[in-house]
């Protein structure tokens, strides 16, 4: 089979193959839970020392690795005392991220209980949906969270992880039974962010996870210097990016620091006060750091290193965020909760250079794209759908069969919904969700390119882009833009700046101004909410 080393695409096949190197993983067969593959690779000298392994931002409260593994393993032991918790179950876990919470996952993982996060301040139908896809034993929550919880639908009932039952949880001296644990076995039931409707709640092995982890510890990227590597954390960690990257800054040794709500200026002291040097980070970050006078209040010299994904990250924005933080890095990276996280990245400084890129295919993956109408499988340089297969694929969508099909072929192959291309690289571009593409007259016009370009606007905030329809034309482009603090852009000024620089089909037709953009907590804009919001009376005063 003869592979372009270039682009990774095999003609014959009309697929795509990864240009990484080899990552040894343990045999299939080996029975192996996530945790105690995450046990197998944490240096050594991470538990010798009292290197802390987590930081809360909030309360300065640290935990060291070794109370970090002692922790993980007394509340196993509880577990298995305590509830009629066992291997196969489900585990609802609605609770804003404190230290408690990597605790409750490993813990859970390693008796091969399923772990199901849950977005806290999702409404309680939302809760009561996910509850009832999931059908969890017991659920962990917070004094905060658990009224939104159908108690009656859960049998073990609800432990709270700020209640004194909780914290005794987590003294016991016994040491937990041991379980074994298939790597085929359900390790966690993610929920996709729902941008295009209902949340579905996404299956994932402890082999999808084991190979995630594994290609990061054997490709990581050293730190220039020899310095401890210090991540903040903004992520929330039910979302699949907080959790794959969680498990990874844990497996290599990194200090972590969680934030338990994000907000700009609380995350500009972490940087300062923890000298932090790594952040995986969501696009509308990039744009914040890039344009918020209040940045330049904070000495940020420590930061090296950005991680992007959840959207896509203009080419504009990671160039105006280069000019102001000459000494980061900001490494792209692409996945969907339905491929555990990680399809695509960036590795090292010379691939951080393809700005507008995602990187390219991870390690094991394989990749196609494949024309919408035909179907017919397209060569480097051609626009298509993107499908995906390799050992991080999830096993389906928790009942839902249908969707289960419609999303993955008989052959393994993940339909990803993105509309993308190949460069002769092997460099992945995304060019738009195929369900978001605004159908203009003949033309299809992609939201994320005019979003791009409204935020290299000096006055934009931020920006989003939906279809609106029209007698004549089908669909037209409507923005909402949120101005910045003492602008007065006009609607017509900032159509007028958009048609300087698009093919006219794609010009924006209407503005609306807006405070804010709703966006999921990944970053991604909710445009299903900026859709009814236009629909609905305030359209006719645009």
């Amino acid at each position: 089979m003869a592979i372009d080393p270039n682009s990774g695409f095999c003609s014959q096949s009309r697929t795509f193959h990864s240009l990484r190197p080899n990552v040894p993983l343990p045999p299939p067969s080996q029975p192996l839970s996530l945790t105690n593959y995450f046990l197998s690779l944490l240096p050594a000298a991470a538990t010798a020392t009292s290197t802390a392994a987590l930081i809360d931002s909030e309360t300065d409260c640290h935990l060291s690795y070794s109370v970090l593994l002692r922790q993980i393993k007394s509340l196993a032991s509880s577990l298995q005392s305590l509830t009629p918790l066992s291997k196969g179950h489900v585990a609802l876990i609605l609770t804003p991220t404190s230290l408690h919470v990597p605790v409750l996952y490993l813990s859970l993982l390693s008796l091969g209980v399923t772990i199901s996060p849950a977005n806290p301040i999702g409404s309680p139908s939302e809760v009561t949906h996910q509850v009832q896809l999931t059908k969890p034993a017991i659920a962990f929550a917070t004094s905060a969270t658990a009224a939104k919880i159908p108690a009656h639908e859960i049998p073990f009932g609800t432990i709270l992880l700020d209640s004194p039952q909780f914290l005794s949880m987590l003294e016991s001296d016994s040491e937990p039974r041991r379980v074994e644990v298939s790597q085929s076995e359900l390790a966690a039931i993610l929920f996709s962010s729902g941008t295009t409707g209902r949340v579905k709640g996404v299956l994932l092995t402890h082999a999808n996870m084991i190979a995630l982890i594994g290609g990061f510890w054997h490709l990581r990227q050293e730190m220039e210097d020899d310095s401890h590597p210090v991540s903040l954390f903004t992520l929330p960690l039910f979302h699949v990016f907080g959790f794959f990257m969680l498990v990874r800054a844990l497996a290599v040794g990194e200090t972590l620091v969680l934030m338990r709500r994000f907000d700009l200026e609380g995350m500009l002291r972490a940087v300062e006060k923890y000298r932090i040097t790594y952040m995986p980070v969501s696009p509308p970050l990039v744009v914040a750091l890039a344009k918020s006078p209040v940045v330049k209040r904070y000495d940020l010299s420590s930061l090296r290193l950005l991680g992007s994904g959840g959207a896509p990250l203009g080419k504009e924005v990671a160039e105006n965020f280069q000019a102001r933080f000459p000494n980061v890095e900001i490494l792209q990276g692409y996945g969907l909760t339905e491929s555990g996280g990680g399809a695509a990245r960036m590795i090292g400084p010379d691939e951080a250079k393809r700005h507008g890129s995602v990187g390219r295919l991870a390690e094991k993956m394989e990749a196609k794209i494949v024309d919408p109408v035909t179907g017919e499988a397209l060569s480097p340089g051609q626009k298509g759908e993107l499908w995906l297969r390799g050992p991080t694929i999830m096993k389906g969508y928790v009942g839902d069969d249908k969707a289960t099909a419609e999303t993955l072929d008989p052959e393994g192959w993940l339909k990803t919904g993105d509309l993308c291309y190949f460069d002769s690289d092997g460099y992945l571009f995304i060019v738009d969700r195929l369900k978001e593409l605004i159908k203009y007259k003949a033309y299809q016009v992609p939201p994320a390119e005019l979003e791009h370009i409204l935020h290299t606007n000096p006055e934009i905030a931020d920006a989003a882009v939906i279809p609106y329809p029209d007698e004549d034309a089908g669909q037209i482009p409507l923005a909402f833009v949120v101005r910045k603090p003492g602008s007065n852009i006009t609607a017509a000024q900032v159509m007028e700046f958009v048609a300087k620089q698009v093919a006219p089909y794609k010009k924006i037709r209407r503005v609306s101004f807006i405070n804010s953009i709703p966006k999921s907590p990944a970053g991604k804009i909710l445009r299903r909410e900026l859709v009814d919001q236009a629909l609905s009376s305030g359209a006719s005063k645009l």
